[in-house]
């Protein structure tokens, strides 16, 4: 009898250490730990039943069952702290999730137009609130819009394939190109007021992309470019400086000095390149303007009296000023921008620092 005492001492031990231990397990987990601990192959309860087969047989079937008794108290502890600790970890959870309502939002990150596109706009709304109207055109063009009715003789430079984007051709089409400048949309329009009855005057602004065989930090193989004009009677030099006078003072955002140095372009007569005095230096010479304190921005003049017969209007009736600005160009200079090839790389810093 010694020995089956001493087993259910053993047992009764086990169980109080157990459930003990089952109910200070702080979660799921160790509470796992302890089933295998207690339990388990190789756990304390079966370490006591090892003793078992030292006793009589005829005590054997005394204690196997004191030891199911035992097993089933373990088991039901079991689950009632685990039932109880999934309770608490569920509790736990929902407060560190729980949202404090009265908290601001996070704002979500938005995004913007990109930097030349905004330049873009910006400029085209200038020329709108102007009295401008806005038009485009197709980007692949034909010789005549993009070379011929603006005057551009077959011999000049603009012409050869190191400078345009030709498509190939049979003998029998014309040649179609990828347009080089925003000029054509002022042939096809002066072409339609032609074709449908109409007479000037006109004043266009044409935003667009345009194509030229070249890249460097300064330029790029596809940019973008406003072609602005007017043709009405009596335009003169004078108007076509205090439109650009405005429109540069405008899109500057301050009182911006001009000149007109004279120039050639086949499709104005005069021509002038347009420079304006150093954003960056107030005309004092800097790195940027090469110590002249002046900047070229942009080509201009009085349309060529050949570009007006090319469309069927009158050059001895009407006359009329054009002048073509690059838009990535004028950006650069209004915001400090080095090189012209980051507008085209979408590197997220620089976006964010433009704002876009």
């Amino acid at each position: 009898m010694s020995e089956i005492n001493s087993l259910k001492d053993k047992l009764q031990a086990l169980q109080e250490k157990a459930l003990l231990a089952f109910q200070e397990a702080a979660d799921l987990q160790a509470l796992q730990t302890l089933r295998v601990a207690y339990l388990g192959k190789k756990g304390e309860l079966t370490s006591v039943l090892k003793g078992v087969g030292k006793l009589p047989p005829q005590e054997r079937p005394v204690i196997g069952q004191h030891v199911n008794e035992v097993k089933a108290v373990l088991a039901a502890a079991l689950d009632t702290a685990a039932s109880a600790l999934a309770v608490k970890e569920k509790e736990q959870r929902i407060a560190a999730e729980r949202l404090d309502m009265t908290l601001s939002g996070r704002s979500a990150a938005r995004g913007s137009l990109h930097p030349v596109q905004q330049g873009l706009q910006e400029m085209t709304d200038i020329f709108a609130h102007m009295g401008f109207t806005i038009a485009e055109g197709p980007e692949i063009e034909d010789e005549f819009h993009n070379f011929d009715a603006l005057n551009i003789p077959q011999e000049h430079p603009a012409r050869a394939m190191h400078d345009t984007f030709f498509f190939e051709a049979s003998d029998e089409q014309q040649a179609k190109l990828l347009r080089t400048h925003t000029s054509p949309v002022q042939i096809r329009t002066m072409q339609d007021c032609v074709a449908s009855g109409g007479t000037p005057p006109l004043a266009i602004v044409a935003p667009g992309r345009v194509y030229r065989c070249d890249y460097d930090v300064t330029h790029s193989p596809m940019f973008h470019q406003v072609e602005v004009f007017k043709v009405d009677k009596d335009v003169s030099l004078a108007h076509l400086k205090g439109v650009l006078q405005h429109f540069l003072s405008a899109y500057f955002e301050k009182n911006i000095e001009i000149r007109l140095r004279p120039h050639y372009f086949p499709f104005t007569e005069p021509s002038a390149e347009v420079d304006i005095g150093c954003v960056f230096c107030s005309g004092k010479g800097c790195r940027v303007c090469k110590g002249s304190g002046w900047v070229e921005v942009l080509g201009s003049g009085m349309i060529h009296p050949n570009v007006l017969k090319a469309v069927g209007i009158d050059s001895e009736v009407y006359s009329g000023f054009a002048f073509g600005l690059g838009v990535e160009r004028l950006v650069m200079l209004k915001h400090g921008i080095p090189d012209l090839r980051l507008f085209f790389e979408n590197d997220v810093r620089f976006l964010r620092r433009m704002g876009a």
